[in-house]
């Protein structure tokens, strides 16, 4: 009898909130099926019912899965991952398989600058600049010449 005065209602409504609500119930479902325990929606799953949420009336809302308390807690959560990102400034660090290339072709061709060793890296498919493969060796403690500078001493 419950169901029948629920059915009646539902009649009587509007037709803009009944829309909503069944989108708003459909992509529930959408979700529902797709997990077998508890329901785990992802970040679209939660911007897209909470943004139709938004639009059902009040007295609808409360029996929705994501009521008002957990669109807060995503929020919540939002914010505090947002914040606790850390700071990635700057260019990410040289692997040390290219770190250890460099040495190596560094202790193998010492007559080679850094603007060589760079040069050779590149036609080996590796992107890197002769200043990073510059201080690569200065913190190995082997400087290569200077480019431009004789190996014996003169100018070239």
């Amino acid at each position: 009898m419950v169901r029948l005065f629920a059915w009646v209602a539902l009649l009587a409504r509007n037709g803009a909130p009944k829309n909503i609500e069944i989108l708003v119930l459909r992509h529930e479902i959408a979700v529902l099926r797709r997990q077998v325990a508890r329901p785990k929606p992802d970040w679209a799953d939660r911007a897209m019912i909470a943004a139709l949420a938004r639009l059902l009336p009040g007295h609808l809302r409360v029996h929705r899965i994501v009521t008002p308390g957990t669109l807060l807690t995503w929020h919540r959560r939002l914010i505090k991952n947002e914040r606790s990102y850390p700071d990635t400034t700057g260019r990410p660090p040289v692997p040390q398989e290219i770190r250890q290339l460099v040495q190596q072709l560094a202790r193998q061709n010492p007559r080679w600058g850094h603007r060589r060793i760079q040069g050779e890296l590149l036609g080996l498919g590796y992107r890197i600049g002769a200043g990073t493969v510059r201080r690569i060796l200065a913190a190995a403690g082997s400087c290569p010449p200077r480019a431009g500078l004789h190996p014996l001493g003169g100018s070239s």
